[in-house]
């Protein structure tokens, strides 16, 4: 955690120095953010399995829902303040700031307390390629993280097409203009926040399983919101702009509430020596979903419009709400989970 902070503080630090000596070239910025991302996807894994360590297992959706709220005004905030230091000082000298954000949270980490060394999760032994394949067969292996793995590269994939032509759609088909973007997107932030509050509670009501796929059938809906909002008549209409700043309020929403579901039942069920390799297989396959459907929204707006491109990211969504709502981990509960490490905590994998 505390070497993916600094690291990732360096290399920002690189891009700030570089560009304003006018010193990078397209190669070396390509590194560079490589660099960055396996720092990031190394940081996320040992967080996620950082986090059981210091949790009770029984409180870990309400742990993660915590960390979402504040992750997510973090990044609402970051993205409003963006354009603006941008503006004031150059876009290296912003990245300069965000490289001093990354270097106090490696400070701030460096203060927590180790847990007790008895509970360290045994990582045991083999070569990387073994453990990684051991990850591998514990995620797609299991009865329920399976189909769940399955639905979040799916979704990854629908969120990517949508991410690519969002932008597009707000400023050009709906000319609601920079200001309108940012409420656009704001907006999903303010409801990500929102369904992160209610996020345990609704787990605990309805089960895993049922929450989960309630909030990923809202999702191609929200969506659907935000497509046809380039049906309301007139650039920059009123109508055109509250369809889709309600879309995108109910995506953020239903993000919200499975997300700090997801992460939980994920810790939850998962042994503590293969957290990290867990987290690590279905961050990085989810992330390179990202490579595919960027590029596919990209080329379905070319082809043919911008609403036909959202409209193909409603499709994903849906299809990623049905593969759950069509598996076994519908019935998903964090309550019936054997929680402590050992042989019980299996009991989810299926046997061929």
């Amino acid at each position: 955690l505390i070497a993916g902070d600094l690291g990732r503080a360096v290399v920002l630090a690189m891009l700030c120095v570089g560009g304003t000596a006018g010193a990078l070239g397209i190669p070396a910025v390509m590194v560079l953010m490589f660099t960055f991302g396996t720092l990031a996807l190394m940081s996320d894994a040992a967080y996620q399995s950082f986090l059981p360590q210091l949790v009770p297992r029984r409180l870990l959706t309400r742990a993660n829902a915590r960390l979402q709220q504040s992750d997510t005004v973090a990044q609402t905030t970051g993205s409003a303040l963006a354009g603006g230091l941008v503006a004031l000082v150059t876009a290296p000298f912003a990245l300069l700031i965000d490289a001093f954000s990354y270097l106090a949270s490696g400070v701030v980490l460096m203060t927590l307390q180790s847990p007790p060394a008895q509970k360290r999760p045994d990582a045991g032994t083999g070569t990387v390629r073994q453990k990684v394949a051991e990850g591998l067969r514990w995620v797609y292996g299991h009865a329920q993280l399976g189909p769940l793995a399955w639905s979040s590269h799916a979704w990854f994939i629908g969120s990517a097409i949508l991410g690519a032509v969002l932008p597009v759609l707000i400023l050009k088909d709906l000319d609601l203009g920079a200001a309108g973007l940012g409420l656009v997107m704001s907006s999903a932030g303010v409801g990500a926040v929102i369904g992160a509050l209610v996020s345990a509670r609704l787990g605990e009501r309805w089960g895993t399983g049922r929450a989960m796929v309630a909030s990923r059938l809202l999702q191609p809906a929200a969506v659907a919101l935000v497509a046809l909002s380039t049906a309301v008549t007139g650039n920059g209409s009123v109508p055109a702009f509250l369809l889709a700043i309600a879309g995108q309020f109910v995506f953020g929403l239903a993000m919200g509430v499975e997300g700090p579901l997801e992460m939980g039942y994920r810790q939850a069920v998962t042994p503590d020596a293969l957290i990290a390799r867990m987290s690590a297989t279905m961050r990085s396959v989810n992330r390179s979903m990202i490579v595919v459907g960027a590029p596919l929204g990209g080329l379905i707006a070319s082809v043919a419009n911008t609403a036909a491109a959202v409209w193909s990211a409603v499709a994903m969504l849906l299809l990623a709400a049905l593969v759950l709502a069509l598996s076994a981990f519908r019935n998903a509960r964090v309550e019936d989970q054997e929680l402590a490490d050992g042989p019980a905590r299996t009991a989810g994998v299926s046997e061929g």
